[in-house]
């Protein structure tokens, strides 16, 4: 999407999913009326091709429904509580919901009881949701959009505001609320803002799979910046401390003219978007390197000072490591992701340390392990060109160049001395065997050899046996 481009003001019915189509025609021959509600919509208002297929059927009751949907493909109620029937067809899968009533029993995200009702309006429904851009339905039958809410020009306004007062009863709509924003280029109203404040003291009522989710959304978002700036608005940067630290840490302004590391950083993770989408990058890799890029500087808080005149960060990459560790826990990421990112952080600045060669590349493959040299070069470049006004620039490339050609760009190197050559030459397994082996790892990363024969070479001149 363009920066705040218009919602479409009409919608034509080629691009209405054929599903919804088709569920809709059932649920009319049934004598209901079934809507396409909430992120469809929005999408579609956007000129979008709609992910999912999400429905609400009104004036049938479940039975009614379940038979309806059944004449189109396989049925399961998978949310008895909810009203909720998932229908699976030979190519398309789609969620049918009963409009539903909810009350606030307790605290925290779950705690609502739900009735469905199928005698509720469509208009009365769509109080519940949590934000306006999401409380759009139309008809595809007929291509009517219902839009109490004014959904339609907070798109064209580029703002995230909620529905109703009821949106304060579910403090992770605050998170799905940062990456909408990230997602579809949005800022927080001001009203919205300080229902957010107030959901904060139930933020830890939050299970960690649902931290997790929004924020996996917001490393597949377009604008992350927006998604940061919509936290900052809502006052739950107090959840995560490191990142509030970046706000008023000031950087060289030779280097960094855009200002604080807060600023820089915003930057970066735009950078890292474009970077990712240029890039193809798979889904894990570009979640790494999101992450990374959020994460890469968290040391400098800690170890900026006034030095000769100017401000200066040594060692802030290994003083991210610790930050980064607790940011990605709370959070929820997953180890997996946390073992790509820590090494992009520790050695995001390696490359000003010298120039490349094959036994620098060979090291730094082996430090970045499990991720890799190319992740780490789209990391650098993300980093130099998140400092505006500088234009984009790959600072890295060289290192990633070289390490295309030594054919270790997507992986560490792997140690060609082994345990079993040492048998063959008699050495018993032991504590000298795996000093032996270490030793003979630290020459492969410094070039002494670079195959199977020059490893079993090696061992027989440190063994004496030649």
């Amino acid at each position: 999407m363009s920066s705040h481009s218009s919602p479409n003001q009409s919608i034509e019915p080629e691009r209405i999913p054929g599903l919804a189509i088709r569920i809709a025609r059932a649920v009319r021959e049934a004598g209901g009326r079934a809507w396409l509600v909430g992120g469809p919509v929005r999408d579609l208002m956007l000129g979008q091709a709609p992910k999912d297929v999400d429905m609400e059927a009104f004036g049938l009751d479940e039975a009614a429904l379940h038979d309806a949907l059944a004449s189109l493909g396989k049925v399961l109620h998978v949310g008895k509580a909810f009203g909720v029937f998932r229908l699976w067809t030979d190519t398309d899968t789609a969620d049918v919901a009963l409009p539903r009533r909810e009350r606030k029993t307790g605290a925290g995200h779950k705690g609502f009881a739900v009735t469905p009702d199928p005698a509720l309006s469509p208009e009365a429904a769509s109080r519940r949701r949590d934000f306006t851009i999401n409380a759009m339905m139309l008809d595809p039958l007929d291509g009517t959009l219902l839009d109490p809410h004014g959904g339609r020009l907070d798109l064209a306004r580029g703002l995230l505001c909620h529905v109703s007062p009821a949106f304060a009863e579910d403090p992770l709509r605050v998170l799905r609320g940062m990456q909408f924003a990230a997602r579809f280029n949005l800022r927080l109203h001001p009203d919205t803002a300080r229902l957010c404040r107030e959901l904060l003291a139930e933020a830890d009522t939050l299970p960690a799979a649902r931290i997790w989710e929004e924020w996996r959304k917001w490393t597949h978002a377009p604008h992350p910046s927006k998604g940061l700036l919509a936290l900052e608005d809502s006052g739950w940067l107090a959840l995560y401390p490191a990142i509030g630290a970046l706000q008023g840490c000031p950087q060289e302004p030779r280097w960094h003219p855009e200002g604080t590391v807060w600023r820089h950083t915003l930057l970066v993770v735009d950078q890292a978007a474009r970077v990712a989408r240029e890039r193809g990058l798979d889904e894990p890799l570009r979640e790494a390197l999101l992450l990374a890029a959020l994460c890469h500087d968290f040391g400098k808080p800690a170890t900026t000072r006034m030095e000769d005149g100017r401000i200066r960060s040594p060692g802030h990459s290994a003083a991210g490591l610790e930050p980064t560790r607790a940011f990605l826990a709370s959070i929820g990421a997953s180890s997996r992701v946390a073992r790509l990112v820590e090494p992009l952080v520790r050695e995001h600045l390696c490359h000003l340390h010298g120039q490349p060669g094959e036994r620098a590349v060979r090291r730094l493959a082996a430090r970045l392990a499990p991720a890799d040299i190319e992740l780490w070069e789209a990391l650098v470049e993300a980093d130099a060109s998140g400092r505006a006004p500088h234009p984009p620039s790959r600072p890295g490339k060289p290192w990633l160049d070289l390490a295309h050609e030594m054919e270790i760009r997507n992986h560490a190197p792997k140690p060609l001395a082994r345990g079993r050559m040492l048998i063959e030459m008699g050495l018993e397994p032991g504590p000298e065997m795996g000093r032996l082996l270490k030793e003979a790892w630290e020459a492969q990363l410094d070039g002494a050899f670079t195959d199977e024969a020059g490893a079993r070479a090696w061992l027989s001149r440190r063994l004496g046996r030649e």
